[in-house]
C-alpha cells in the first residue's frame, strides 16, 4: 500500500487548486453525459431517470479516474504549459472513453458499446476538456 500511495504523490499535487481541476475536468464530462441523455440518441429526462445518468456518467468518471492518475494530469507538470496539459489530455481521455466503452459493453452499465459513440464521446469530450485544460495551465503559470 505505501508504494500505491508514493506512486500516487508523484502524479497528484496535493493543492487546493489541483481539486478545483479535478472537479472542472468532472464538469465537463457530466456536460457530455448530460447533453448525450437529454438531447443525444437517448432523449431522456434525467430527472424521471437519475440511475441510468448516474451510471452512464459512472462509466466516464471511473475512466478518466483511471487514465488522469495514470497520465499524472493531477501533477504540476500537466499543467506547467497549454502544449503540455493538451499532450497529456488527449491520450488520457481517449484511454477513458475505451475504459467507458468496456464498461458500457457490460450489464451493470447501460447504453452498450459502439464504435460511433466512442467517437462522438472523444470529440465532445475533448471539445470541452481540452479548452478548460489549456485555461488551466494560462491560470497556473499566473500564479
Amino acid at each position: 500500500m505505501t508504494s500505491v500511495a508514493r506512486a500516487v504523490r508523484h502524479r497528484v499535487d496535493p493543492a487546493a487548486f489541483t481539486a478545483l481541476v479535478a472537479l472542472g475536468d468532472l464538469v465537463c464530462i457530466a456536460a457530455f453525459v448530460l447533453l448525450g441523455v437529454t438531447v443525444g440518441h437517448e432523449s431522456i429526462d434525467p430527472l424521471a431517470r437519475p440511475g441510468r445518468v448516474a451510471l452512464t456518467f459512472l462509466s466516464f468518471a471511473a475512466g478518466w479516474a483511471v487514465t488522469s492518475l495514470a497520465g499524472g494530469l493531477y501533477s504540476v507538470d500537466a499543467r506547467s504549459s497549454p502544449k503540455a496539459a493538451v499532450a497529456r489530455a488527449v491520450p488520457a481521455w481517449i484511454g477513458a472513453a475505451v475504459i467507458a466503452q468496456g464498461l458500457r459493453a457490460t450489464s451493470v452499465f447501460p447504453g452498450g458499446a459502439a464504435l460511433t459513440f466512442f467517437f462522438v464521446s472523444v470529440g465532445v469530450v475533448l471539445a470541452l476538456l481540452v479548452p478548460w485544460r489549456v485555461a488551466v495551465a494560462v491560470l497556473a503559470s499566473d500564479g
